[in-house]
């Protein structure tokens, strides 16, 4: 386990298969060069490392990565500089909830030079706080949606007809009325034409504006990857460009998997399983919540020569602070709730 962990520190400081020469000149190893080579050999034939030239030097595998970081690494605890940077960083910029989560992927990618990835399930747990009908042009108009998390989402609606004030009014007032407070997540086509039918006959005409909301509520349910410091991708040596491109067209690919990250820090190979569009990939990922319900991940893709060390604290250090972020929200929503109930 000492001679596997150091082929694996070695190499991830310097990108060149490590030889057993390099291995006993480090006085912490302790044992002659021939028991170097006899478990460089051994290790090589139970799949922790290989052997990718003619040299005497080894890699390691994903399976050697895997066991290192499960067994052998010892992550470094961030310093307080570099927790007041991430703590700048993320609070840079609006706090809604989908700004926080957005400023964590920005602060990610900066710190470890890798593209940050994230989903955001925060809108299945928000409710609909307000809906506006904005006329844009004859027989057009946009519905617009704000929910309790901060989203703002619109949709054009084509009407039969020209609506009056007195019209948009009724109906901005009556969509009001049997939406604001509905959690987005129970947003059903059924409920939905149970309002419909509420209308009535006068204002059934006006029955593709709900329908828009429900439309609207469909498209905030379905996970989105986001992706920053895509550029960071590109630059690194050992990604093939095609493979970049390849990835950052099939990103929201990448969903399934991040959301299996509810569970601590989880790690992921591109060429353990085939996933990633990127060879030589690893993908760090771990979940992050709000009031207590697991409301998305966070993670980063770079090589798989990762100083997992130092990356790991920091996507677990933020996946705390956004979770924090996003709870404090909540109770603040909560607050506010209980202000205008009062008045």
């Amino acid at each position: 386990m000492k001679i596997l962990a150091a082929i694996i520190d070695e190499y991830i400081r310097t990108g060149e298969p490590v030889g057993s020469k390099t291995l006993a000149e480090m006085s912490d190893i302790g044992v002659s060069s021939a028991t170097i080579r006899n478990t460089m050999a051994a290790l090589e034939q139970e799949g922790y490392l290989d052997h990718p030239h003619t040299s005497a030097g080894r890699v390691p595998t994903f399976k050697g990565f895997r066991y290192y970081i499960d067994h052998l690494m010892c992550p470094e605890p961030l310093s307080v500089e570099k927790i007041s940077q991430i703590d700048e960083l993320l609070e840079s910029g609006g706090l809604t909830d989908e700004a926080i989560v957005e400023n964590a992927g920005t602060a990610l990618a900066e710190i470890t030079k890798c593209a940050a990835i994230s989903t955001n399930h925060a809108a299945k747990f928000s409710v609909i706080s307000k809906v506006e009908v904005i006329p844009t042009g004859r027989r057009m108009y946009v519905l617009l949606m704000i929910t309790s998390n901060g989203a703002i989402k619109n949709k054009v609606c084509r009407m039969e007809f020209d609506l009056t004030n007195e019209q948009m009014q009724s109906i901005t007032s009556f969509l009001n009325e049997h939406l604001c407070g509905m959690n987005v997540e129970n947003m059903s086509e059924e409920y939905v034409n149970g309002v419909v039918a509420a209308m009535g006959s006068y204002m059934l005409s006006l029955s593709p504006l709900i329908n828009a909301v429900y439309e609207l509520s469909e498209e905030m349910m379905k996970d989105s990857v986001d992706v920053r410091g895509e550029a960071n991708l590109l630059a690194c040596r050992e990604f093939e460009a095609d493979d970049v491109m390849k990835f950052l067209e099939k990103k929201g690919e990448l969903t399934e998997f991040l959301d299996d990250a509810f569970s601590g820090i989880n790690v992921k190979f591109g060429e353990e399983n085939g996933t990633f569009a990127i060879s030589n990939s690893t993908l760090v990922s771990t979940s992050y919540y709000k009031d207590g319900k697991p409301a998305g991940t966070l993670g980063i893709i770079g090589p798989m020569r990762l100083d997992y060390r130092k990356i790991i604290p920091y996507v677990e250090y933020l996946s705390k602070k956004v979770s924090t972020m996003l709870s404090e929200n909540e109770s603040l929503e909560i607050e506010n709730k209980g202000d205008d109930d009062d008045e």
